[in-house]
């Protein structure tokens, strides 16, 4: 385990230094004002339409009153004027909300789907009538009612949209729910609205003038389009990190804190989400000023030089690995759980891939343990039924009957493909490697606790019952899915092993034990790493296609497809002993 004395040196806020574009950004709303009203009177005419499109959960009281009272514009259209009545929205909607509290129906909609025809044409028609001077279309959808002569999209991370949520400062889009659960918000924004909002944002994206980032009340920064493209070209052909996240949970625990230098205040961080790119932001540094957009934009509009061809055409614009941070040291157990077959999140939900995962143990107590798969000869009728009676708390659900576990060591590698019964136990410092799907855990059995906000956390036995794979028992998973080391191959100063996954599971890991620069190639596929051993490492391009690119311990990075042959050697505090990182990819 990490001694007391260590220090730190993981990097809470990496960013991306874009090369010729230092004066393309600015800070605050006085300099966004002055750089807008530019741009205005540059057009040369005595009507000018300025477009400002919203990502939902954008604070828009706060653009009126800071953006357009200075401003000053001679008309101002809302968009959201025209935007269906919330009984139409929800009876649009009914079939992908659902009932449950936690899933969902992926939705197909699209932005104009959730406006009136005729309101719609009403407003097209008020903006074209106005003979002069400056006409402001604003809202969620505003390039739906013109494109403009100068076109603003002001952007917002899903991450802050969540704590929006939490705060209870906004709602679901066009809803008046902000009292309503908010693991019930937060499913309608998974299912529904960000799907439509990136299917619309990703349209608007290529032609705008200016980027509005907003993630941070009355700190907002401005970056014109061309320079944000720049950033985005740039990023998609060297390694970067995303902006991790933490997370307090009710199972929690206590090494992030030391070891990502973290607030101590919080009784503990249960979660680290530092490649998740759906969720996470880029930070994006012009010169003096740094701009903070969600990293999926990244993922929309650089899909083939991230990814890769390959990986692009099976899974779309979306990226499907996940490294993530699971801390249980002096904490407690994950719940019980089950993540649902190819199949199943199919035909139930509206995914086309499912979680498959693994753990990868960074660090672990003595006395740590897996629970992974169900022990030889049980019953399934059994377990069933004792896990309903501990749902409706008759009594606590007897795991050592049912579940194995399996001791947990610092630099295990335990695969887990969907239908496998598995948590992590307390003491385990997991880095959580897995397809992208991650809201998809059916919550067998909770070990009789209530969620940070006391209410019951829950449990999907139906959903469970339906894809537990029964056949995954002790000895078939002692042989199947734990360390299943493969020596690939060594030379003097390193060698590399194959970790896993399991044959099911699309995602291929390697590890590197190396003293001295071991070369790498992304085989025109992304990869994610994580130094998992030792306290620096700096990646470099044998044709200096990129900057030398500095990682720390426990640091996770992505290497965009396009970026080919690079190596990874020790350097700082780690030149001599030896060091590891953790690869993961798509396989062929």
């Amino acid at each position: 385990m990490i001694h007391s004395s260590y220090v730190s040196n993981y990097d809470k806020y990496p960013e991306i230094a874009v090369a010729g574009y230092e004066d393309a950004a600015c800070e605050g709303w006085a300099p966004i004002v002055r750089h807008l009203l530019a741009k205005v009177n540059g057009q040369d005419s005595a009507k000018v339409v300025l477009v400002i499109d919203c990502y939902h959960g954008v604070d828009q009281v706060e653009l009126r009153t800071q953006l357009l009272e200075a401003l000053g514009p001679h008309t101002l259209i809302d968009v959201e004027q025209a935007r269906l009545p919330e009984p139409k929205v929800l009876e649009m909607l009914d079939r992908f909300i659902t009932d449950d509290r936690v899933f969902g129906v992926v939705a197909p909609h699209k932005m104009l789907e959730f406006f009136d025809p005729a309101a719609l044409a009403r407003l097209q028609a008020e903006t074209k009538a106005v003979p002069q001077g400056l006409v402001v279309v604003m809202g969620s959808g505003a390039s739906l009612v013109a494109q403009g002569d100068v076109r603003i999209y002001a952007d917002l991370a899903r991450w802050e949209i969540q704590q929006r949520l939490r705060r209870k400062e906004i709602g679901n889009w066009g809803a008046d729910n902000t009292e309503e659960d908010i693991l019930r918000r937060y499913k309608r924004a998974f299912f529904i609205e960000w799907r439509v909002f990136d299917r619309h944002k990703l349209a608007q994206l290529p032609t705008i003038d200016f980027l509005l980032d907003t993630n941070i009340k009355g700190k907002p920064t401005l970056v014109t389009g061309e320079a944000l493209h720049a950033a985005l070209h740039q990023a998609a052909r060297q390694p970067f990190r995303v902006v991790p996240f933490f997370d307090p949970g009710v199972w929690g625990g206590q090494w992030m804190k030391q070891v990502c230098d973290l607030d101590p205040a919080p009784a503990n961080y249960a979660w680290c989400f530092d490649c998740v790119p759906e969720e996470n932001s880029l930070y994006l540094r012009f010169g003096s000023v740094r701009v903070e957009i969600p990293s999926q934009n990244l993922v929309l509009c650089e899909p083939g030089s991230l990814l890769g061809e390959r990986v692009h055409a099976r899974f779309g614009a979306e990226f499907p690995i996940r490294f993530d941070f699971l801390d249980t040291v002096e904490g407690q157990p994950l719940s019980l759980q089950v993540h649902p077959l190819t199949e199943y999140i199919q035909q139930e939900f509206g995914m086309h891939y499912t979680q498959d995962e693994s753990y990868y143990m960074l660090d672990a107590a003595p006395d740590s343990c897996v629970y992974l798969g169900t022990r030889n000869g049980i019953d399934p009728k059994d377990m069933l039924a004792d896990l309903a009676a501990a749902q409706r708390g008759e009594k606590s659900f007897d795991d050592e009957r049912f579940i194995n576990r399996f001791p947990a060591r610092k630099h295990d590698h335990f695969l887990i493909p969907a239908g496998t019964v598995h948590c992590s136990g307390e003491g385990a410092m997991v880095l959580e490697i897995s397809a992208t799907p991650f809201i998809f855990t059916f919550k067998l059995w909770d070990w009789g606790r209530v969620g940070l906000d006391g209410i019951p956390r829950p449990i999907h036995l139906e959903h469970g019952s339906k894809v537990i794979q029964w056949d995954r028992d002790a000895d078939w998973t002692r042989k199947n899915l734990v360390n299943r080391i493969e020596l690939i191959a060594e030379g003097e100063g390193w060698r590399e092993e194959r970790t896993g996954l399991h044959e099911r599971e699309f995602i291929e890991t390697r590890r590197h034990w190396f003293s001295v620069p071991v070369e790498h190639d992304t085989g025109g596929t992304v990869q994610v790493l994580n130094l998992v051993e030792g306290r620096e490492a700096t990646v470099e391009s044998p044709d200096n296609a990129f900057a030398p690119f500095v990682v720390h311990y426990a640091e996770t990075f992505i290497v965009p497809a396009s970026v080919g042959r690079y190596r990874i050697r020790p350097s700082g505090a780690s030149e001599g002993p030896t060091i590891a990182t953790i690869k993961a990819y798509v396989r062929g």
